[in-house]
């Protein structure tokens, strides 16, 4: 019996102390997995302070050492009969540049007021005054004639500089007025664009609307203008640029109308310098606007995008038609026009206005913008209507109306 029982011990001892051998191993293993776990993170996080103190190490250096400062679109006011409106957000990738010392765009020597010979009144606003010019003596880059656009006081040389940044960005385009130089380093601050011979496209459709009415070629003529416009606003949006204030009184032209420019950019906005890419927002209580080109968006949700440039594109198909009239000629207060664009009336169809045209410009009006054509869309309508006119007119053709 005491042999048995010896024997009966010894078996059941075997599987107990293999049991206990194989959790001593387990937990051997989990503190050895755990230890190099340790010692990574260990590793990891000197790493990682060791990579901070680098990173303000150099950003020391950086700071020491002087560098120009990107200029950022700033709001402007327009039209000066127009009350303050509905206060916008704005927003930049560079939220501390309000903080740091702003720095001109400006170099070396050019052209002042005392170099100018001032011929014709173009245009004036608010922000500033057109002129027809030339220089008293020599060229400004081969031009004896040119356009040129004099601040008023209280104009802010940041806002020119931001001005003349937007128009070297759309440059080599025949229907945007090229600028040629400018100046922010003393009052008044000056642009120099490109010369142009009949000012205004609205000024010249009002002067010469007697001739032009009875030419039987008017509605081609116009269909021609207005294809040249919507081409040279697919090059804004090409190079990510909203316009904000593309009215008739804004288009310039040299010869009607293979040469209409869009011009005045003192609104426009280049939006590769906000965080939100498809959308300008702006802060500014006192911001005036230009409420007769602008769409509803704007009114109910301050918002204005490139298909709001759309929306102002068929305003101008409409002033075109109608010889430069102002836009919802029967509301004489601002609030009434608000009222009324708010609420989905659009402005009359223009006597006599071909169909096509007519079709293009209620698309632009569409209430819900993302429903409007692109202006890659809007240039396509316009070449068809071109093609199918009875008399083909070749828009390439060097040929004068004027």
């Amino acid at each position: 019996m005491s042999a048995g029982s010896t024997s009966g011990n010894a078996c059941s001892g075997r599987p107990l102390n293999l049991l206990v051998s194989i959790l001593i191993g387990a937990l051997s293993f989990i503190v050895l997995v755990l230890t190099l776990l340790g010692i990574v993170c260990l590793r990891k996080y000197r790493s990682l302070v060791q990579t901070i103190r680098e990173l303000k190490g150099s950003k020391l250096l950086l700071d020491a050492v002087p560098r120009p400062e990107a200029v950022r679109p700033l709001p402007a006011a327009v039209e000066e009969e127009l009350p303050p409106l509905i206060a916008l957000q704005q927003r930049s990738t560079v939220r501390t540049s309000l903080r740091r010392p702003w720095k001109s765009l400006q170099h070396g020597p050019h052209v002042t007021k005392s170099d100018l010979d001032l011929l014709q009144l173009i245009k004036s606003g608010k922000e500033g005054v057109f002129y027809q010019a030339r220089m008293t003596r020599g060229t400004c880059k081969g031009h004896n004639m040119f356009t040129c656009k004099i601040s008023k006081e209280g104009v802010r040389p940041k806002h020119v500089d931001t001005e003349a940044s937007i128009m070297r960005k759309l440059v080599h385009h025949k229907n945007i007025l090229q600028l040629l130089d400018w100046n922010t380093t003393e009052e008044p601050y000056i642009l120099i664009m490109e010369h142009v011979s009949c000012g205004t496209l609205k000024t010249f459709l009002q002067t010469n609307r007697v001739r032009l009415s009875a030419d039987p070629e008017l509605p081609s003529l116009l269909t021609i203008a207005s294809y040249h416009i919507a081409l040279a606003m697919q090059h804004l949006r090409s190079k990510m640029i909203v316009h904000c204030d593309l009215a008739l009184r804004n288009i310039m032209v040299n010869t009607f109308p293979w040469e209409v420019k869009v011009a005045e950019f003192g609104l426009a906005q280049d939006l590769t310098r906000m965080i939100r890419p498809r959308s300008s927002r702006w802060r500014n209580p006192r911001q005036r606007v230009p409420l007769r080109w602008y769409p509803p968006e704007y009114f109910k949700n301050s918002y204005y995008c490139f298909k709001g440039d759309v929306w102002a594109f068929g305003i101008v198909l409409w002033e075109m038609q109608t010889f430069g009239t102002l836009p919802y000629p029967n509301l004489e207060t601002s609030e009434a026009v608000v009222y009324h664009i708010c609420i989905g009336h659009k402005n009359t169809n223009p006597e006599g206005c071909r169909p096509e045209i007519l079709r293009i410009m209620r698309e632009c009006w569409l209430d819900l913008h993302t429903m409007r054509p692109s202006f890659t869309q809007v240039v396509c309508m316009l070449e068809n209507i071109m093609e199918s006119d009875a008399d083909y007119v070749d828009v390439e053709t060097t040929q004068l109306v004027v």
